[in-house]
């Protein structure tokens, strides 16, 4: 038997080290533990949850780039990572496409745009009409600068043809805490930060950057029906692994992860967090890559969005 194949066989032997680009708690936390703990059992091994946070993902992701390229270091992924980082940054310590194999898409987190209890708006149409009416003087929160929340602001900005003011918060909690407290008067958020806030009444959700309706939100329309068709925008975290991933490990790894997502409870317990479960190839996910990459790296140029 080939070096390769036995490799392949006893794959994994050992226990394997899932690091988390961000501090314990959060949505890409969730997704690593939750399909972690799946993974652990299907596997027989233990899943090491190790919480890296900073630097927009770049700490955790240049050290799964620098780690043996044989399964046993793998890293949740989101836009930031492998989209967004490459455009914001001139120097990164890590080249997504080179450095780094996708190896499946866990989740999506869809965007959906809400204001705080403030605000006069009716609806998105409305609010767009407003920010229209007053360019340069209506602020919006995210979770960061460069994350998700931000650029898919931003994005709306671009489409709608208004101009407000970022503000960067330090992740989507102390952003969606000064939206209900009204010091801010909107952001984009997921529905797994902004969740608890939109079902207690703290917040107003507008309208969906999805292709579809969210079904924990039935009654928000998509910016698509609203006549906005290119403001579709969401937070994706997959699993990707050091490059050079021997293409059986890559199998195997790939298969038990979608096995994993796909258990019903794992996959109920995502969508209840508001998830999108998707656990697709790893093909499927370097050609999505490749497309957002295209799409968002315009995006950021032409909004001249740097983090330098």
């Amino acid at each position: 038997m080939s070096g390769a194949a036995a490799h392949a066989q006893s794959y994994p032997s050992k226990p394997i080290r899932w690091l988390v680009p961000y501090p314990p708690g959060g949505g890409s936390d969730f997704l690593a533990r939750t399909v972690g703990q799946a993974l652990s059992e299907q596997v027989k091994q233990p899943v090491i949850i190790e919480n890296k946070a900073g630097a927009n993902t770049a700490i955790a992701a240049s050290e799964t780039a620098r780690a043996p390229a044989d399964g046993y270091t793998i890293l949740n992924a989101d836009n930031g990572t492998m989209v967004f980082n490459s455009a914001l940054y001139s120097k990164l310590s890590y080249n997504p496409e080179k450095d780094l194999t996708p190896v499946t898409l866990i989740g999506r987190f869809p965007m959906i745009l809400v204001v705080g209890p403030g605000s006069e708006a009716k609806d998105a149409k409305d609010f767009i009409a407003r920010a229209k009416a007053r360019p340069g003087s209506i602020n919006y929160g995210s979770a960061g600068a460069g994350s998700p929340h931000h650029l898919a602001m931003e994005l709306l900005k671009v489409s709608a043809g208004v101009d407000m003011q970022h503000v960067a918060y330090r992740g989507a909690a102390p952003a969606l805490s000064d939206l209900a407290g009204n010091q801010i008067p909107a952001m984009m958020v997921d529905l797994a930060a902004g969740g608890g806030f939109i079902k207690a009444g703290k917040i107003r959700p507008l309208a969906v950057a999805n292709a579809t309706r969210l079904p924990q939100l039935p009654d928000v329309p998509t910016f698509a029906e609203l006549g906005y068709k290119n403001i579709e925008a969401a937070a994706l975290v997959g699993v990707v692994a050091p490059a050079g991933l021997p293409a059986d490990v890559l199998s195997t790894l790939n298969r038990q992860l979608v096995t994993a997502v796909n258990q019903p409870a794992v996959k109920q317990r995502l969508i209840d967090f508001g998830v999108e479960p998707v656990a697709n190839s790893p093909q499927q996910y370097a050609d999505l890559l490749k497309s957002e990459t295209v799409r968002w790296h315009k995006l950021i140029r032409d909004q001249k969005i740097t983090l330098d």
